[in-house]
């Protein structure tokens, strides 16, 4: 009878710090992966939106990450959010933090475990050059939008009304409210409606969110 041995290697294959730049540089061309590295983006919770945020924006090479959010990982959240089942009882942002670092080894990231409020936006995103918005909270989402509105005129806001359930796919879209303010969605489902969130439809408005982000940054605007 014979036997068949296997052993395995452990190798680290994380990539240097200059061959990641290099990648995505060639990628998304020298000057906008510049614009994409250089700049800071605030997450302001962590659920099925704000996860699948933020792993798009380190997949594409955003230099810094702010991430907020004052929850723990929970099995609930398991089906549509950025996280793994020996996360449970996590804080979100160290969970999300441990998940971005495995995703983009030399992104930069500050996390606050708080609830934001209008008391300690300001200080909280003061850094950011883009806010994005994604809570399940329509109080939450109104505060936020009002402090960053009317508090943060020089920064950009990216929010998002309307992805619950499973209606078409293509009624998911981007409308750009005012020149620093975007809303993604379908701006009508509700999360008490039907069967509330699911995960495809959650990660498509997330995807727009951070494409919005992106064209943001490559100087490019919704009509």
């Amino acid at each position: 009878m014979w036997k068949l041995s296997v052993s395995w290697e452990v190798v680290n294959l994380i990539p240097t710090k200059e061959e990641w730049n290099k990648a995505l540089t060639e990628r998304h061309g020298e000057n906008l992966q510049k614009r994409f590295s250089s700049a800071t983006v605030a997450v302001c919770g962590l659920g099925g939106l704000g996860s699948n945020i933020a792993a798009a924006l380190a997949r594409a090479g955003i230099g810094k990450l702010i991430l907020v959010d004052f929850d723990r990982v929970d099995i609930t959240n398991l089906h549509r959010q950025q996280y793994k089942a020996d996360q449970i009882g996590i804080p979100k942002t160290k969970a999300l933090a441990e998940n971005l670092r495995e995703i983009a080894p030399y992104l930069e990231l500050e996390t606050h475990t708080v609830r934001i409020t209008e008391d300690n936006a300001a200080e909280l995103l003061h850094s950011a050059d883009i806010i994005c918005e994604a809570f399940d909270n329509a109080e939450a989402k109104a505060m936020l939008t009002e402090a960053v509105l009317t508090g943060m005129p020089d920064k950009y806001l990216v929010a998002a009304s309307g992805m619950a359930g499973l209606g078409s796919a293509n009624s998911i879209r981007t409308r750009r409210v005012t020149s620093r303010f975007y809303l993604c969605g379908d701006e009508v489902s509700d999360v008490s409606d039907g069967i509330g969130l699911v995960s495809s439809r959650v990660m498509l408005c997330a995807a727009h969110q951070a494409h919005t982000v992106l064209r943001i940054l490559a100087g490019q605007s919704e009509t």
